[in-house]
């Protein structure tokens, strides 16, 4: 069974699943239903009556009776108005509200309207005068298909997963709706394997394993989605970040600093004021001091400012201080800078979805001959930086991010622009040989952008990096050049993150590793062990092997990380707690060790007698 079959299929069972929710709650109402990776859902509002777990095995019996009952896709269309009569009469206003705002607009989006569940017989630039219907036993629906002729051509391996609250067309003022997951897949052993894949998932969850690292934690006294990193966890910041800082600047790059506030001009000039508010926080006036706001003392002279929530704008200003030339470029400017966006609080979730984090941020300016090579270097850059990691740089896929031409009004800047670096960013994922999908709607307000995402050990996809186009802030920052022939031109900004953010990348590694981080980038390499006090005089001379171990790669940093328990527990506590940790090598000294000038290595498991005089050029090979 191929892609298209599956979407076929996973898209009719969203269909028979809302069929079966209809018949165990008549007065269910309607939604979207689309088909998402591994499956589908369906939007229900049921009122006061909520679905749980409890409800999925009467849920999915009554699906397995409309599958083998053998109910054929009806297919029929309807003018507009028909359907909207059909919605109120069936009491459906979620459908009645996008059938009214199909015939207003006039035209169909995608992105607004949903049209996996409204079917539009006119092309997309044409006025809307008919819609699909797709009739399955007593359940009547809209959608465009396509469906399967007859349920029992189906896959019967499918599984309800979860349900969740979802505002209606995702915004808060709305009612709120249940949406229920399921997946599909074409076999039992598919579905076994994404059932296993979920386990270990759970396994392997970052904030799960947090507890036995102890990297960090959130204190909802210092504020919900801000890190505190524990002494472990910053060491591994470090690590990450040296790499990073020394891998810019053999590539090319110079560092650059920002502050984390910005005026309220600076904001409204690059245009995140107006089409990035949604994700900024409001104002601080700094006009006045804490205590003469307590007082509720006028400002004399209002001065706002906002957190930052994007790096480039202070980049910006950076080059505009100075006059540059067409020599001069292009220049690469890197940046860990810490930026604030806004979320909701139902929306944080450990590492992975924060309100603080620390963006690795670069910006590069370049002219127009330079565009290509350039985001062909930052291609290259990012899959290097997957591979140091430790994931498979083969299986990165690119979705390519363009603007929607349904919707113009949400970003910034001209079609001549638009279609230019959307041209560009096309040719060189084509060039580059990347395995590469086109989303429409996605791009960023000021240009289109690549979003690389990498599959974990457990086949999971992350995405991490972005590479974005921007024609947009040079023309607002007024940015120039001045060309061969003496003239102003203007420049090309190039957008780039490579981890994505600190945060979310160590998250990443934490479930990637399952807390097993490999030898370079543990925060602590080695411990040793001690049976007694004993071997206090054997423990310092190992002591001094262990400091003349260089290693120099990946991060060119040479000092070996290692601790000493020498307690007063028994050596299967102290190795049990080792292991809890997560320490790559354990070095175990008893008396006998120390007669027989050894050391005892344990890593992941396995044990092995080492000369003492050989630990050096061993621990040099891990």
């Amino acid at each position: 069974m191929n892609e298209d079959q599956l979407h076929i299929m996973r898209h009719s069972m969203a269909h028979i699943t809302a069929a079966a929710v209809k018949n165990l709650w008549p007065q269910a109402k309607f939604g979207v239903g689309p088909v998402v990776d591994d499956g589908f859902y369906y939007d229900i509002d049921l009122g006061e009556t909520k679905i749980s777990d409890a409800n999925f095995p009467e849920i999915e019996k009554e699906i397995r009776r409309i599958i083998e009952h053998g109910d054929d896709f009806e297919k029929s269309e309807v003018t507009i108005n028909q359907a909207i009569t059909w919605a109120k009469e069936n009491k459906q206003p979620y459908k009645e509200e996008l059938l009214n705002d199909l015939k207003r607009s006039g035209t169909t989006s995608a992105r607004d309207l949903d049209m996996n569940e409204i079917g539009v017989a006119t092309d997309k630039d044409s006025a809307v005068e008919s819609v699909t219907f797709y009739k399955l036993g007593n359940f009547v629906d809209l959608c465009r298909g396509p469906h399967i002729a007859n349920t029992k051509e189906v896959s019967s391996t499918f599984k309800l997963m979860r349900v969740a609250g979802a505002y209606w067309r995702g915004k808060e003022t709305n009612p709120q709706m249940q949406r229920l997951y399921g997946v599909l897949f074409a076999n039992q052993a598919d579905l076994d394997e994404y059932i296993a894949r979920l386990e270990q998932a759970k396994l392997r969850d970052h904030r799960r394993i947090n507890h036995d690292l102890d990297l960090y934690h959130i204190d909802e006294e210092v504020g919900g989605g801000l890190v505190l990193w524990h002494p472990k966890g910053a060491l591994l910041w470090f690590l990450i970040e040296s790499y990073w800082y020394r891998a810019h600047l053999d590539s090319g790059y110079d560092l650059v600093r920002s502050p984390h506030i910005g005026s309220r001009l600076l904001w409204e000039k690059s245009g995140h004021w107006g089409f990035y508010s949604g994700s900024m926080y409001p104002p601080l006036e700094v006009g006045q001091s804490l205590e003469d706001s307590e007082a509720s003392k006028a400002v004399e002279k209002s001065e706002q400012y906002l957190l930052k929530p994007m790096n480039c704008p202070f980049h910006v200003q950076i080059y505009n201080h100075s006059q540059h030339s067409y020599r001069d470029l292009p220049m690469r400017w890197a940046e860990m800078g810490d930026v604030y966006r806004f979320e909701k609080t139902g929306e944080l979730s450990g590492l992975t979805r924060v309100r603080g984090f620390t963006q690795d941020d670069a910006h590069i300016i370049c002219r127009k001959d330079q565009v290509k090579d350039e985001l062909k270097r930052v291609i290259d850059f990012i899959l290097d930086i997957y591979d140091a990691f430790g994931f498979d740089k083969k299986s990165v896929k690119v979705y390519l991010s363009l603007r929607d031409p349904d919707n113009k009004d949400k970003y910034a800047g001209d079609d001549v622009g638009w279609e230019f670096t959307e041209k560009v960013l096309r040719e060189v994922t084509i060039e580059k040989g990347l395995d590469y999908k086109e989303e429409l709607g996605e791009a960023a307000f000021y240009g289109p952008k690549l979003d690389f995402k990498v599959n974990d050990v457990i086949g999971r996809e992350w995405q991490c990096s972005t590479l974005q186009f921007d024609f947009n802030l040079p023309e607002r920052f007024n940015m120039s050049f001045v060309n061969e022939s003496s003239k102003d031109e203007r420049p090309y900004m190039l957008h780039r993150a490579l981890f994505g953010s600190m945060e979310r990348f160590i998250g990443l590694l934490v479930e990637n590793y399952n807390g097993a981080f490999p030898v370079w980038l543990a925060p602590e390499q080695v411990r040793i062990l001690t049976i007694n006090d004993k071997v206090e005089d054997y423990v310092k001379e190992i002591e001094e092997k262990l400091k003349s171990v260089v290693l120099m790669e990946p991060i060119k940093y040479n000092e070996i990380r290692y601790t000493i328990d020498s307690r007063n527990e028994s050596l299967g506590k102290k190795i049990r707690e080792a292991s809890t940790w997560k320490i790559p090598v354990q070095l175990i000294i008893g008396p006998k060790d120390k007669e027989a000038r050894e050391v005892s290595v344990r890593t992941q498991g396995n044990e092995e007698k080492i000369k003492i005089d050989q630990l050096a050029d061993y621990l040099k090979r891990l």
